[in-house]
């Protein structure tokens, strides 16, 4: 079974060293991606490594924009594109972290061949806080003086925005693991309606929602497994999850998700060190 794991980073890399050195395995990939305003030299090291590959279609990622959608493009072309059979490819963050091992990983993912994982929540009926995402335009992708001025005329003075092709939009967090297959169906869907990428260029967090979306309104939908295998602590209420920390080592060790989010390995090592050794069977 192997695995392509595209990695969407900005900073800190020595955590992203330590995700992949927690991930190695003899049919597992790293496909990672570095925000463009970061300064590649820190991480030429990780680069280096055997499996491990930059997107090389770096693009500037910024929050609640079109930019990272993307960034997880350019991530699933180059994988796609890859002269490797990859079977899955898995979206991290370089702030997650497995909470099981890479053997149980890989066994995972061939024990549900062909199944993809994602949060998909129906916008207008179970996520309703996120209908002003679509019927609204936001500008958030665009570097404009007096964007959100200009935005606020245009939501006062044009139609609801209503998705193209009568889509019916699904999303919840932006992670997932997904076959080879949906991977490159969602290429090609693109290629072929670029009115949803023009959509979705003028929608906020478009990340939540654009890649469930498209899979949910396509023959896969039968395949969509309504769980990310993440576990993240929302508790905060806030736009972020929680950093976890070592009081979270018993919901984590617990938990049957197959990674979880977010660690600081600065502020909160004990975290990762507990699990290297309860996990990984580091000492």
């Amino acid at each position: 079974m192997k695995i392509a794991h595209l990695i969407l980073a900005h900073a800190e890399p020595q955590q992203l060293e330590r995700l992949i050195e927690r991930l190695r395995h003899q049919d597992a990939f790293f496909f990672i991606h570095i925000d463009k305003k970061t300064n590649l030299e820190s991480f030429r090291t990780i680069l280096n490594y055997d499996n491990v590959f930059l997107v090389r279609k770096r693009v500037v990622v910024n929050w609640g924009a079109y930019s990272i959608v993307q960034a997880t493009i350019n991530g699933l072309e180059e994988i796609i594109e890859a002269d490797i059979d990859i079977n899955y490819v898995n979206l991290l963050s370089g702030s997650d972290y497995p909470i099981k091992n890479a053997n149980s990983i890989h066994d995972f993912f061939q024990a549900h061949n062909g199944d993809n994982f994602m949060e998909y929540f129906s916008v207008f009926e179970e996520w309703q806080e996120a209908i002003p995402r679509l019927t609204e335009y936001h500008l958030t992708n665009f570097s404009i003086p007096g964007r959100y001025l200009f935005q606020k005329w245009l939501n006062k003075l044009t139609p609801v925005r209503q998705l193209p092709y009568g889509l019916i939009a699904v999303g919840r967090s932006q992670w997932f693991s997904i076959t080879k297959h949906a991977a490159d169906y969602i290429l090609k869907y693109l290629k072929s309606n670029s009115k949803v990428i023009r959509f979705f260029k003028l929608t906020w967090a478009p990340d939540e929602i654009f890649f469930q979306t498209i899979l949910y309104n396509s023959v896969f939908r039968d395949q969509l497994v309504n769980n990310n295998l993440r576990y993240i602590d929302w508790s905060a209420h806030k736009a972020s999850p929680k950093v976890l920390t070592i009081e979270d080592k018993d919901a984590l060790m617990t938990s049957s998700a197959l990674f979880a989010r977010k660690f600081d390995m600065d502020k909160q090592p004990d975290i990762l060190d507990y699990l290297d050794h309860a996990v990984h069977d580091l000492i």
